[in-house]
């Protein structure tokens, strides 16, 4: 029998999932995951936008 040691035992991070909408459009495009302690404020990426067919900066949506 194998005993659990505290160096063998890893602690998860929980990741949330956003959607992302395009600032000029207001379509949203995408959908990812982000690590809360590490980026508590809302996320802003320049990402391509196929509505929009140019790449436009899209911020995190409730």
């Amino acid at each position: 029998m194998l005993k659990n040691t505290s160096s063998e035992t890893e602690v998860k991070i929980l990741r949330t999932r956003i959607t992302l909408a395009c600032t000029e459009c207001k379509q949203r495009n995408y959908s990812t995951t982000k690590d809360k302690k590490v980026m508590p404020d809302r996320m802003e990426i320049k990402k391509y936008c196929k509505f929009c067919k140019a790449h436009t900066l899209h911020k995190e949506t409730k």
